[in-house]
């Protein structure tokens, strides 16, 4: 004699699949970006160690301070995604605020032309690494490695002497508020969503991705492998005059010899522990905005917390090579 098997009811179908979705979606996107949980966690030691890490001043602190690390890391990070790297980025940031600040200051020229100058001065030193490493096919470390020592010098040759009052139109850069929010902010936002909009919408942001999987592939393809990684150089030289400019803004002074010092250190670091593969051909400008703002909270909180200042140096280089374990070891997770 059999009997019948009743139908599973839909009330035991259906809830675990739902629980096994929601489950499955937090794995994944802690998978795709896993320093976000780290810095959740960073967030809560540091709040709950100085009370005051949350504080509404504190947090604009932290913003205004990353801001001109965004606006550099995302280019840059555009440029390590085609397969190349620029470290001129520190020196390229301090020419643009001493142009910027000879223009505004000493010339009395109007702050747009001083900002189109500092611009136009690092779209130089960008054309000059493109073309050495994307038209001559030299590396693109030791070139701009190089350029890292050469901007500099130029630039303490072209202005020995600090440079100081910059004058109130000047200002503004660095000092205004938009909205209610502080204008580097604002200026970083909008870096960010163009990097991010151009990545996921663009035939070029496809195109940047595909020179850094595979060169050869994508030249066979008909894409520009040249074009597109030189006007990536071009952009990160222009970004990083524009954080120099916004930096002697707000300090209303800079100096050839210290001014961007070890920046290049810094945005590496950001671009490396946002998930961008020092080898090319992945990362994202979600996982970028998540390594500067890392960089900017562990910063700020140590500071908090009177940490000395080689202790604060030890943990930076410690994140970078944590940033670039990251880079290494995420695509691996991801399959």
């Amino acid at each position: 004699m059999t009997t019948a098997t009743s139908a599973p009811s839909a009330d035991r179908l259906l809830p675990a699949p739902r629980t096994r979705t929601r489950a499955y979606t937090a794995l994944h996107a802690v998978r795709r970006q896993p320093l976000l949980p780290v810095l959740a966690v960073m967030v809560l030691v540091f709040q709950s160690t100085t009370g005051s890490f949350l504080d509404t001043g504190n947090l604009r602190g932290i913003a205004t301070d990353a801001a001109a690390v965004a606006i550099v890391a995302v280019p840059l990070a555009l440029l390590v995604i085609s397969g190349y790297l620029d470290l001129s980025v520190g020196s390229t940031l301090a020419l643009g605020g001493l142009v910027a600040g000879w223009l505004a200051g000493e010339q009395h020229q109007a702050p747009v032309v001083a900002v189109l100058g500092a611009l136009a001065a690092g779209a130089v030193v960008g054309a000059v690494n493109g073309v050495l490493c994307c038209y001559l096919g030299l590396s693109a470390f030791i070139v701009t490695l190089g350029m890292l020592t050469a901007v500099r010098g130029f630039a303490q040759q072209l202005f020995p002497l600090p440079l100081s009052g910059f004058g109130s139109g000047f200002a503004w850069l660095g000092g205004a508020r938009i909205a209610g929010i502080d204008a580097p902010v604002v200026i970083a936002a909008l870096v960010l969503l163009a990097g991010a909009l151009f990545l996921a919408l663009t035939p070029a942001g496809r195109h940047v991705f595909a020179i850094g999987v595979n060169r050869e592939a994508a030249y066979l393809s008909g894409i520009g492998v040249r074009r597109a990684p030189f006007a990536l150089f071009v952009v990160t030289g222009v970004a990083a005059a524009l954080a120099g400019a916004i930096k002697a803004s707000v300090l209303d002074s800079v100096v050839a010899g210290t001014s961007g010092a070890g920046f290049e250190l810094t945005v590496l670091t950001a671009v490396l522990l946002g998930g961008v593969a020092l080898t090319g051909g992945s990362g994202s400008v979600l996982g970028v905005l998540l390594g500067v703002l890392f960089l900017g909270c562990l910063q700020n909180g140590l500071t908090l917390l009177s940490v000395p200042t080689f202790w604060q140096q030890m943990a930076q280089g410690t994140a970078l090579v944590a940033g670039a374990a990251l880079a290494f070891f995420g695509p691996r997770l991801n399959r």
